[in-house]
Formats: structure tokens, C-alpha cells, sequence
């Protein structure tokens, strides 16, 4: 995971009055008290935030969970919960990104229809933004961030297959371009990609580990909705799946339109189903490195996806 954000905190330390470096003379006036003006120390700590979700072995959410029920880990060291709430009502950032190549050509229209019909029943005007990008070749943004149905549908409706594929590429440019958010917005931002494509790559300039990276380093939530039809054995599947999973997200694999409807309703609710806890780091090192944590629930038939790790801060 993630470092969701790291926190500034300052500690007042007030100071006493001070005395005059050299002691009067016996023959000087006394002199009023002098003070100083209160003393600021700057304490960087790695405050981290962990969206997750958590089902049982059936795949249904579960709701009623507390921090009790979980361990933290951060490199296998245990962690202390900080903070721990249920999350259903945080704006959301939603990356629509449809693979537009010559590859996805005969399902491009179901994938569009799928796609309005989803942010129809999630996005909630004067809370969530959401934008279109189609890729092939290069990656484009169709439709920048909005509230506006009408545009992210106009949108979503205009793409053109066509072209190879550069899904690495696109994956990077979205999440560092339109999801990395420095210093971290408040009220914290749930950021979300909806991926839909066949998870094959044959124009990138970037690596799928250097757009995972950019997702991890963005806080981007990564759902993938694969185009494929021969099941996920394949190895486009298998890159949607760690992309996915790697970040807290889902893969699935419809093999009909009324299954990519579902699995749509299926990722709408989830986002209104999520925990977030948070910790801070034992590890103080601004070293940049990535770390990995791990949630530990203590009920055994309790499943967790979250993250899997987040980059510290560098300085």
C-alpha cells in the first residue's frame, strides 16, 4: 500500500522567560522580564491510510466489523490502529479507461453501455467526479473531471477502435496526470480506476511494474474488467488480476453483457461498503521504499482486500 498521506504535525513547545545572557550590574535599573516568542518544532510522522473491504468466504460483505477484529502488520512488524471507521460517504474520483485498440473492436459497444449504466447508479452529483480515457496507441482523456452525466456519456459513447495497445502507458499517465494528489486533498478522496480491456500490451513505453508503481504512489483503487472470452487463464487476465489486486481492487472476467452489468453493480457497492483504519509507521525512515502491509483478520472465514504495500516518503 499506501502511504494515503503523510501528516504534518507541530508540537507547541512554549518556553519560559529567558534571562539576560550576562547578569546586571548593581548599578543598573532592573530590567522587565523578557520572553521569546513560543518555540516550534516541526514532527514528521508516516501516518498511513488503509482503505479496505471485507467478505466472507462467499464473497459477501461484511458490515459490522470493528478494529478489534483486525491485525496490522507493516513489513511483518505489528502496527498499533489509530484510527478505524466505516467509509460510505467519501468522494469519490472515478478513472474511466477503456481499451479502444482493434483488439477489443467486437465487444467496444457493450463495454461503453456498461460504463454509462455504472456511473449513472455511482457518481452523486456535488460529491464525485469522473473522467473518460480511451487508449489504443496513446493514451487520450476524452472527457476531463466532471459531475455532468450528459458529458461523461457523450464521452464514453464517442470512443473509435482502432490502433495497438499501450494499457501500461495508459495506466501511468492516468494515475501520476489525473490521480496523484500532493499534498492529499481534504476531505480525503477514495480514488478509483475502472479498467476495461483485455489486459494485452504491445506499445508501452512504461512497464506493467512501473505503471503498478504510479497506481500504488497515486492511492488508486484499480477495478478490471476484462474483454476477454476464453476465460482467465490467458495472460492479459493475469495482468488485470495483479493490477487489481496489488492495489485492493477486483478483477472479473464477464462471459455476457448481463454479466458486466452485474459485476458493475457488484464494484458500485463495494465503494459504499469499504473500511478505512489507519496507523502510524514505526518505521520513521523517509526513505522512499515501498513497504507492505498486511491485514490480518482474526475470524477465519473473514476474507480482506486492501492494498498491498505503499511508498514511504523520500525526506
Amino acid at each position: 500500500m499506501k502511504k494515503l498521506f503523510a501528516a504534518l504535525i507541530f508540537l507547541l513547545l512554549a518556553t519560559g522567560p529567558l534571562a539576560a545572557q550576562n547578569p546586571p550590574s548593581q548599578t543598573s535599573q532592573p530590567n522587565n522580564d523578557v520572553t521569546t516568542a513560543p518555540e516550534r518544532i516541526a514532527v514528521r510522522v508516516n501516518l498511513v491510510n488503509v482503505l479496505f473491504t471485507a467478505t466472507d468466504k462467499k464473497n459477501r460483505l461484511l458490515l459490522d466489523l470493528t478494529k478489534d477484529d483486525f491485525h496490522v502488520l507493516e513489513d511483518q512488524k505489528p502496527q498499533e490502529i489509530r484510527f478505524f471507521s466505516r467509509e460510505s460517504n467519501l468522494p469519490l474520483r472515478i478513472g474511466i479507461l477503456i481499451d479502444t485498440s482493434n483488439s477489443v473492436r467486437d465487444r467496444l459497444r457493450f463495454e461503453q453501455e456498461s460504463a454509462v449504466d455504472f456511473l449513472t447508479t455511482t457518481l452523486r452529483p456535488g460529491k464525485d467526479l469522473a473522467y473518460v480515457l480511451g487508449f489504443d496507441v496513446e493514451a487520450q482523456v476524452i472527457q476531463d473531471y466532471t459531475e455532468d452525466m450528459e458529458k461523461l456519456s457523450k464521452a464514453i459513447r464517442s470512443l473509435r477502435a482502432g490502433g495497438g495497445t499501450g494499457l501500461y502507458d495508459a495506466v501511468y499517465f492516468a494515475c501520476k496526470e489525473k490521480m496523484l494528489f500532493f499534498p492529499p486533498p481534504e476531505p480525503y478522496l477514495r480514488r478509483v480506476m475502472i479498467l476495461i480491456g483485455d489486459g494485452m500490451d504491445n506499445q508501452s513505453v512504461h512497464t506493467r511494474e512501473e505503471a503498478l508503481a504510479m497506481a500504488q504512489r497515486a492511492e488508486v483503487t484499480i477495478f478490471a474488467i476484462s474483454t476477454n472470452r476464453t476465460g482467465a487463464r490467458i495472460r492479459g487476465d493475469a495482468v488485470l488480476k495483479r493490477l487489481a489486486e496489488e492495489t485492493g481492487g477486483r478483477a472479473f472476467f464477464p462471459f455476457s453483457v448481463g454479466d458486466l452489468a452485474h459485476n458493475f453493480q457488484e464494484i458500485s457497492r463495494e465503494l459504499r461498503s469499504q473500511y478505512s483504519l489507519a496507523y502510524v509507521s514505526s518505521n520513521t525512515a523517509h526513505d522512499g521504499t515501498f513497504r507492505r502491509i498486511t491485514i490480518d483478520p482474526l475470524e477465519k472465514n473473514v476474507k480482506v482486500r486492501a492494498k498491498t504495500g505503499y511508498f514511504a516518503p523520500s525526506q
